[in-house]
Formats: C-alpha cells, sequence, structure tokens
C-alpha cells in the first residue's frame, strides 16, 4: 500500500492567498478542480448577492467562500484526528492503513467542502427564490435533461420534484470529477459526492475499507473490530463536516460575510473550537457522531448565537431585504424578454450552458432593461433606489398579519395592495433535545468516553429560538416623485 506521505506532512502544489484564513494550501486535484470553468464560474457569483449596496465591502464571492470552506473542512477533520491520536499515548503506533485513511478522508472532505456550492446560480438564492425561475426548476422533465446521457441513479433513488441548488452541485461535481479522473489518482469520486446534499449514493468498497482502519481512533484502541454499519456511521460523521449544525460552510460564510461586511457580530474563535472537537462514539449505545469536549462548549455557545446575529443585523436588515426583494422583481422583469428566459432555461437544463450563468449575464439584462424602462426594478437596482421602509415587526403570526397591514396603511394614507412584505426566519438552532448528530464528552469514573447530548449539559439552547423578522415596504416605481 503506497502512503501518500505529502499529504500527511501537509506539503501542497499550489497555495492560494485568502483574506480571512491567510495561505491555503491545495493540491493537485483540487487545482484541477478549482480550474475547471465549471468551478471558475463561481468567480462571477457574489456570495451575498447584492448585500454590498448596504454593506459595501460584502462583494466577495462564492469561489472565495468554497475554497474557504474546503480549508475549513480539512481542519476540522485534521482535529478530531490528531485528537483522536492523543488517545494512544505516546508509545503507541498508528498503523499504515489507518495513515493512509486518515489520508484518503482528509481529501474526500475538503474536496466535498470545495464543491458544495458549485451549483448555485446567478445571485445565489435570491434566484431560486423568484417565482418564474421556481417555475423552471419544478418542470417536468428537467431532471432527466440535466442529467442526459448519464446515470443518475447512482445518486438519487427517486427524482426531486424541483430542483435546488444542491442538486445542481451533485450535478457539477459528478462532471467536474469525471473530467480530472487523471488527477483524482487513487479517490473515488462516488465518495466525495457521498458527503455532499441531497445524494443519496453509498460510499465504495474502498471506502469502507479506509473507515475501518479509522476505528481505533474512534475508540481509542486497537483491541476491538468495527462494527458493520460503521463505515456508513463515519460517512454520516463526514458529512456533517460538509453540512450539518456545526459545518465547514456555515464556519466559513460567517467570519466571511462578517469580515467583509465590517462587522463584528460574525467572529467566533474558530481555532478554539476545532481545538476540542474529536469523533464521538458512545460504546452503550453505538452512536457515532461528533464529539466537543465540556471546555469546547463556550464556542460552540459563540459560533451558534454569532449566526443568529448574523442573520438578524445583517442578512434580515430592511435595507438588505429591500433589495432582495428589488432583484427578485428585476429578474421578472428581464425574464419576460424570450431571448433572455429562453437562455435560461437553457443553463438550467444544459450544463454546456450553466457554465455561463452568472451575475453578470444579469446585471447586463437590468442594464438593457432600464435604458428602455426608467421606471422599473431593473433601473432601482442599478441605481440604489432603496424599497421605502414603513415597519418592522417579529414573529407576527400569518392572522395578525392582514389586520397590521391595514393598520399600517392607514397610518400612511395608502393603499393596503401598496405594503409590500418581506420575510426572514433568523435561524439559531437546531441544538435540541432531539439533536444527535453531536454530543458533549465527559470524563467518567471508569475514565471511559460518555458522550452526552449537548441540551443535557448546557441550557444555553434553550433560551434562543428562531425569530421570523417582517418587514414593510412600498414599492418605489409606485412612488410619486
Amino acid at each position: 500500500m503506497q502512503l501518500r506521505i505529502n499529504d500527511l506532512l501537509g506539503n501542497y502544489h499550489k497555495l492560494i492567498m485568502d483574506p480571512v484564513h491567510g495561505g491555503i494550501p491545495v493540491s493537485r486535484l483540487e487545482v484541477a478542480i478549482i480550474d475547471h470553468p465549471l468551478f471558475q464560474r463561481l468567480r462571477f457569483i457574489c456570495q451575498n448577492d447584492i448585500l454590498s449596496l448596504v454593506f459595501p465591502g460584502a462583494t466577495h464571492s462564492r469561489f472565495l467562500h468554497s475554497v474557504g470552506a474546503m480549508h475549513v473542512g480539512g481542519r476540522m477533520f485534521m482535529a478530531m484526528v490528531e485528537n483522536g491520536l492523543k488517545t494512544f499515548g505516546s508509545n503507541a503506533s498508528v498503523s499504515a492503513e489507518t495513515l493512509e485513511a486518515i489520508s484518503y478522508f482528509h481529501r474526500i472532505v475538503r474536496c466535498a467542502c470545495l464543491l458544495h456550492d458549485s451549483g448555485h446560480s446567478s445571485f445565489s438564492h435570491q434566484f431560486s427564490r423568484t417565482p418564474t425561475i421556481q417555475n423552471i426548476l419544478s418542470t417536468p422533465g428537467i431532471f432527466e435533461q440535466l442529467w442526459s446521457g448519464e446515470d443518475s441513479t447512482q445518486f438519487y433513488a427517486e427524482q426531486p420534484s424541483a430542483l435546488e441548488h444542491e442538486h445542481y452541485s451533485v450535478r457539477v461535481a459528478h462532471h467536474i470529477l469525471q473530467q480530472g479522473q487523471d488527477a483524482t489518482e487513487d479517490i473515488a469520486p462516488q465518495d466525495i459526492i457521498a458527503l455532499m446534499e441531497t445524494s443519496a449514493t453509498h460510499a465504495t468498497e474502498k471506502f469502507s475499507h479506509h473507515a475501518k482502519a479509522m476505528w481505533p481512533l474512534v475508540i481509542g484502541n486497537q483491541q476491538s473490530q468495527p462494527p458493520e454499519d460503521f463505515p456508513e456511521l463515519f460517512r454520516s460523521l463526514l458529512s456533517n463536516i460538509v453540512s450539518g449544525e456545526l459545518d465547514a460552510d456555515r464556519a466559513d460564510y460567517m467570519l466571511r460575510d462578517g469580515f467583509h461586511s465590517s462587522v463584528t457580530i460574525g467572529s467566533f474563535n474558530l481555532d478554539h473550537l476545532l481545538s476540542n472537537l474529536k469523533f464521538g462514539r458512545c460504546s452503550q449505545t453505538g452512536w457515532v457522531g461528533i464529539g466537543i469536549a465540556a471546555k469546547g462548549l463556550s464556542s460552540l455557545e459563540d459560533f451558534v448565537y454569532s449566526r443568529h446575529q448574523m442573520y438578524r443585523q445583517v442578512y434580515a436588515h430592511k435595507t438588505a431585504q429591500g433589495f432582495d426583494l428589488l432583484l427578485r422583481a428585476a429578474i421578472e422583469e428581464v425574464m419576460k424578454n424570450s431571448e433572455v428566459s429562453t437562455f435560461i432555461q437553457q443553463c438550467l437544463s444544459d450544463l454546456e450552458y450553466f457554465q455561463h450563468l452568472s451575475d453578470s449575464y444579469f446585471w447586463e439584462a437590468f442594464r438593457r432593461y432600464s435604458f428602455r424602462n426608467k421606471n422599473s426594478y431593473s433601473y432601482c437596482i442599478l441605481n440604489r433606489i432603496k424599497m421605502p421602509h414603513l415597519s418592522t415587526k417579529s414573529n407576527l403570526s400569518d392572522a395578525e398579519l392582514p389586520s397590521y397591514i391595514k393598520l399600517i396603511a392607514q397610518e400612511h394614507a395608502i393603499g393596503e395592495d401598496d405594503v409590500i412584505t418581506a420575510k426572514l426566519t433568523a435561524r439559531f438552532t437546531k441544538i435540541d433535545d432531539s439533536y444527535t448528530a453531536m454530543k458533549v464528552l465527559e470524563d467518567s469514573e471508569a475514565h471511559e468516553l460518555m458522550f452526552k447530548r449537548i441540551s443535557k449539559t448546557t441550557q444555553f439552547f434553550d433560551q434562543f429560538k428562531d425569530d421570523q423578522i417582517t418587514h414593510f415596504y412600498i414599492d418605489p416605481t409606485r412612488v410619486k416623485a
């Protein structure tokens, strides 16, 4: 068995300089993925759609975020490896098979994180929230067109009724990894995709073989054999690094969005958080997941609360939400042009066209439309004409909404139909009594590894809940000069 010593020693092919994480080393395989046209497209998609109209520094791209998520995902995995190695003691040796397994999983975790957002379209989430685009994404047959000539059943047992960006990420990842087979060397592309959202593919025999070699790091000794279902449990653990309650995606975008927006509320101590992570396995229940040391709970609480505050103070900012409304309306405007709508439909059903779908295409479409239509949403976006803000309410029920709209209309002497609403849920966390993907490691008198549910260890996560924030506006195209 040939050991990839260069990978384990931290040698790399190139170095990407990142404003958030500093120098990020990348391997030959990662360079091959990054240099593919479908991935380079992410340079031209803004991470936070048009948030820069409110926070001017927030012009960073999905490209940078994806590279950053790859870096954080690799760090998360290696932090758990290092803490697992500590349980062996100074005199114990690690087998060559385990070292080879560490190398294998480190690489597939990084690649899965790198590709996790590769399916985002223009303006990211706002694009897929636009009604006309939603209709296209739920058109019968679009899934078959997207996978034309390829076997989709290895990734999806059933066809989705409507496509999301995660489905496109899997399709893009499959295409890129197929074309870069020379660079993938000993990695099975299926094992990378098995860690990505929406994919229902099973890991390969190679994955299972390497997973069994990781068993000593998970339990802290080499005396026992892993149970038959351990490879699948370990796959689930790794997939939570890519997409979970504490994942590389969120860890990077919180630090990156906070940095570029010039706010401090998105910051948290990533180093301290990672240093307290380990592979978790409860001998009593057979549970396998991410373990966090009790002393690291404060960093986890920081992480969750910072994310909640980013939603409240940045993503749900009244002006930002107003511009998101205008953006979706502007997309609807230009989609009325048959040339634009035909091209977008081609992009969403054929990867050859999809690589040309970026923010730039719509910015030019907005310019052409606004040149002939000054009183348009496209014109508002291009000239930063804001939605006049009337009011903001938190946690307003559907039953209360009509009466509140009526009250606002009376206060401002406008018609109820002139009041426009924008809702956003400021999510807190899924960590509650039923959450088991991560547990807290506590010392026991018998010196066994004991893992408790987070909700049984701290009451912090009981103090906050998701907030639904509703902003009320007037349509700027109806406001008389």
